[in-house]
């Protein structure tokens, strides 16, 4: 896939510049990673670190400076100017419990909205050296090479993903239960990575829970550009005004059949004024 250059006034996909801000982001956490560093708990209990705040303050810096027009809206820092056009969305370490445990499948994902859609989405591992990009209507790649989802139509033949497992436990026991008998093979897991292996054709159904914008819209064009689908439960587009659950899928066909699965356990409404 190729990739477009770009200056501060061009309408173009800043790609060249995301990539840029994942390595930078890349090399941030590699300095904090299984060191000592000091942990906090926010008031939802999730936990927030040095590399958290220190990642997200180096790629809101550089957005500002090259995009001062631009808003931007970040797990740690908060929203500046939600009303513009065009948006950044952060999240400067997606799993930060896998972080400070020392695993290393957590992720930086970074998304590019212009009038409310995602038009880059971009999810960066690196532990691993992955960088999956996807552009709306581009593609997606990892590593500048072209990926695609799997062609898998049936559900008892899938490879599935069930991330936050515990908390689907928790709240819906039932279903969690019907999650246990799905497709052929079921891992567990948190976090972006599932999505990026269903991108990339190693996994078939990703159903996710309790997630926050900053969690799901960099997912989006890297599912889409690779030929997925990615909605809420209830099969709608989430946005910047959804906090909920979400579901990729490699097809319309097995998207469609885990969501007569899903489809009873109500995702929440879209927050006032979100």
């Amino acid at each position: 896939m190729t990739t477009a250059k770009t200056t501060a006034n061009s309408t173009a996909i800043p790609t060249e510049f995301c990539l840029a801000l994942a390595a930078e982001a890349a090399e941030t956490a590699k300095r904090f990673f299984r060191r000592p560093i000091g942990v906090e708990f926010k008031e939802d209990e999730s936990p927030v670190t040095q590399a958290d705040r220190a990642i997200e303050t180096l790629v809101r810096d550089r957005i500002t400076a090259r995009y001062p027009d631009h808003g931007i809206v970040g797990e740690e820092h908060g929203i500046e100017g939600a009303d513009r056009g065009r948006i950044w969305v952060i999240d400067p370490i997606d799993g930060t419990r896998s972080f400070i445990s020392g695993h290393p499948l957590f992720g930086f994902l970074l998304a590019h909205l212009d009038q409310g859609v995602p038009q880059l989405g971009l999810i960066g591992m690196p532990m691993l050296g992955e960088t999956y990009l996807g552009l709306r209507d581009g593609g997606a790649s990892c590593n500048g090479k072209p990926i695609r989802a799997s062609n898998q139509t049936m559900l008892g033949l899938a490879t599935v993903y069930i991330n936050e497992g515990d908390k689907i436990a928790t709240h819906h026991p039932a279903l969690f239960q019907k999650l246990l008998r799905l497709g052929r093979t079921r891992r567990f897991g948190y976090d972006c990575y599932p999505h990026a292996l269903l991108a990339a054709g190693h996994v078939d159904v990703v159903i996710d829970y309790d997630l926050k914008p900053y969690d799901f819209l960099a997912l989006r064009p890297v599912v889409t550009g690779a030929g997925g689908v990615l909605t809420d439960w209830q099969g709608r587009t989430p946005g910047l005004d959804y906090e909920g659950p979400v579901v990729s899928a490699a097809t319309p066909e097995l998207h469609d059949e885990v969501l007569d699965i899903l489809k009873d356990h109500p995702a929440p409404a879209p927050r006032p004024g979100g």
